[in-house]
């Protein structure tokens, strides 16, 4: 099925293509990117000596080492602010929750208003090199 989506489907005009990140990093970033893409139902599409890519029927989300020196970072600056996924149930965000207290290469954002920081039930936390997510669950 790998590679059924690289092209767009006017079927899903309007709905995210695919998604590419930029890292400093990259042996560093893959481990936490591999796990939460795995845990959401994203299969590994591609390797390559500059990055990994995973996809989840017609998505896919590319990881790439940076080939640049650049300003990090800085989701309060103008541009990305944090990346948002759907959870399939309130479960699966209290098993990313707990997973994510237990890693050290994330941090769990909010912990004070958590699992309700947004006004939604959702998993908040910081991803390598300060990114953002959400794990947003349906209501009930």
């Amino acid at each position: 099925m790998t590679g059924d989506f690289d092209h767009a489907d006017p079927d899903r005009a309007g709905r995210l293509h695919h998604l590419e990140l930029t890292t400093a990093d990259l042996d560093a970033a893959v481990p936490f990117w591999d796990w939460l893409l795995g845990e959401l139902g994203y299969e590994r599409k591609n390797r390559w000596d500059g990055g990994r890519s995973w996809e989840h029927g017609p998505t896919y989300v590319v990881l790439k080492r940076a080939t640049s020196e650049g300003r990090e970072f800085d989701r309060d600056a103008p541009g990305l602010n944090h990346l948002a996924f759907h959870a399939a149930s309130r479960e699966q965000v209290d098993r990313l929750t707990a997973a994510v207290r237990d890693r050290t290469d994330a941090s769990l954002l909010y912990e004070d208003r958590h699992p309700y920081a947004g006004g939604y039930y959702a998993l908040y936390c910081e991803a390598p090199e300060t990114v953002k997510v959400e794990v947003v669950a349906p209501t009930e």
